[in-house]
């Protein structure tokens, strides 16, 4: 009996001291209550859905805001840089620096033209398809090897107006879906730390 109780109470006293799984969830975007409401900034959107739904909240901190939510023996860290898209890099490499998280155990959200309003695309690596907060990422990081969560955004602008499209808010068509695509993407989110990056993407990809 005693010899039992022995091996529990070593059992418990190892799981309370092996340290949580941390994992670094980046939503991209850009800060100024102008870019609230903007396709480009549907990074920032999708982590403050997650925060809200899971009842954490945002803190200023170095390079960003940052919230923490715990799960089943992992840690999320939950990071808006604060560096505007174009520096997204040095807030994502700081942080995963200074939290020691590999780049596996990182996934970048950011929105895509070239996906259609809503469509899913998570990957293990590739290009920065000409998004400028992708870029610098893979700058700092001298990597593209790193996951990431990419949400369409669709390119229905003139020629030209690319710019003023991305910075553009949603029409009302995308404001009635987005609701149930933010439901999507944050079931990714816990997905991508609970169940690993291949089973979400074989559950989520296309969605």
């Amino acid at each position: 009996m005693m010899n039992w109780f022995s091996k529990l109470f070593k059992q418990n006293a190892k799981e309370q001291t092996t340290p949580m799984k941390k994992f670094l969830i980046v939503g991209l975007g850009n800060i100024g209550a102008e870019y609230v409401n903007t396709r480009h900034n549907i990074g920032f959107k999708i982590v403050d859905f997650f925060a809200k739904k899971e009842g954490v909240s945002f803190q200023t901190a170095k390079l960003g805001e940052i919230a923490e939510y715990s799960v089943k023996g992992r840690k999320l860290i939950l990071l808006k840089p604060n560096t505007y898209m174009n520096l997204s890099g040095k807030a994502i490499k700081f942080w995963m620096e200074k939290e020691n998280i590999e780049k596996e155990n990182i996934i970048v959200i950011t929105d895509d033209l070239n996906l259609s309003f809503g469509t899913i695309r998570i990957k293990t690596k590739g290009s920065d398809g000409g998004h400028n907060g992708l870029k610098n990422t893979q700058l700092l990081l001298n990597s593209s090897e790193y996951p990431r969560f990419r949400f369409g955004i669709s390119d229905q602008f003139k020629k030209g107006q690319q710019v003023d499209y991305v910075l553009g808010e949603w029409d009302e068509q995308e404001k009635a879906k987005l609701p149930e695509r933010l439901e999507i993407a944050a079931e990714i989110i816990k997905s991508f730390a609970l169940a690993g990056l291949n089973e979400t993407m074989n559950i989520y990809n296309g969605k």
